[in-house]
């Protein structure tokens, strides 16, 4: 008879994930994602159900490693809230499964693993695709994911500026008593991005808050709010004039409005240039296009559980 689950609350989470172990974690799931020749790694398009009333969805992302023995799925809600709500705009929860007896192994808070995970990807991005010379990030937004992303971006990286920009005083007065490094509040999103090496879109808006005319050449912009067909943060110049890059070239296609009402051309996957299938344009505006994975939440979710295993085992 299979042991009862294990459950990894979110502050247990927050305690055993790192980047510097999820990082290259990821990084190699998404080469395999990527090795369409390969079974290794069997992930649909996430199912989307609508929360008509509650203004939300609920998306079922599972994903199976074959080859590393990972079965998971992951429940998240994500909503679009209006400025100044005090409701969260995304809940998850990852259930890690035995793939042989199809029990459940563990249940995971999976906010903190959805934060963590998606800003490590984001900080892929800029590493394979921004210009090695890369001073000034510029993040729009102050919610979860901009403080994510503040913090890989800066582990990872060593930038002379960081400015952040949000459509609310509040939200960059927020941002900035979270942060432990000095950063730059910029009045308009145009004042934040212009002359900008490396730019993170972490935002609620479904029309767009960055122009291509803002963005300099050779700058890297990784996109990551606007999960839905019909919503947009980059703008259609934008889309146009750089090359695009996405985590998944199928999940793009049918659930970014970014890419889909621009009929922008999608260049490449991350994994194609982790893999060298596909050159990475440094030298070009370049945007990655981020929709986020259940295979990225498996390995997360199996780094988590493996790391609670080896803290246990400890006297």
């Amino acid at each position: 008879m299979a042991a009862p689950p294990v459950i990894i609350w979110e502050h247990e989470v927050e305690r055993l994930l790192h980047y510097r172990e999820l990082v290259p974690r990821l990084e190699e799931a998404l080469g395999k994602f990527s090795r369409r020749d390969s079974a290794e790694v069997i992930q649909p398009v996430r199912n989307i159900v609508p929360l008509q009333k509650q203004n939300g969805f609920l998306a079922l992302m599972p994903a199976y490693m074959e080859n590393d023995g990972v079965l998971c799925t992951k429940l998240v809600c994500f909503y679009k809230r209006e400025d100044g709500s005090t409701l969260p705009a995304v809940q998850a929860t990852v259930v890690l499964l035995d793939p042989e007896y199809g029990n459940v192994k563990a249940v995971i808070g999976g906010e903190v693993i959805t934060d963590m995970r998606t800003a490590a990807v984001s900080a892929i991005s800029a590493k394979l695709l921004m210009r090695p010379e890369a001073e000034v990030l510029a993040i729009l937004g102050t919610g979860k994911q901009a403080l994510s992303h503040y913090r890989v971006f800066t582990e990872m990286f060593s930038f002379k500026e960081v400015r952040v920009w949000s459509r609310t005083r509040e939200g960059v007065a927020r941002f900035r008593h979270s942060v432990s490094s000095p950063v730059t509040a910029c009045v308009s999103a145009e004042e934040a991005v212009r002359g900008a090496d490396v730019i993170v879109t972490v935002t609620r808006s479904t029309e767009p808050v960055l122009f291509g005319r803002w963005v300099k050449p050779g700058a890297h912009v990784a996109a990551v709010g606007a999960c839905r067909p019909n919503w947009r943060e980059l703008d259609d110049g934008l889309m146009k004039e750089a090359v695009v890059y996405v985590d998944s070239r199928e999940g793009a296609m049918s659930e970014s409005g970014d890419v889909i009402l621009s009929g922008a051309e999608v260049f490449a996957e991350l994994g194609d240039v982790i893999n060298g299938t596909k050159p990475a344009h440094r030298e070009k505006k370049t945007v990655f296009k981020s929709l986020g994975m259940g295979v990225q939440d498996a390995v997360s979710a199996k780094l988590v559980l493996d790391q609670w295993k080896a803290k246990a085992c400890q006297p």
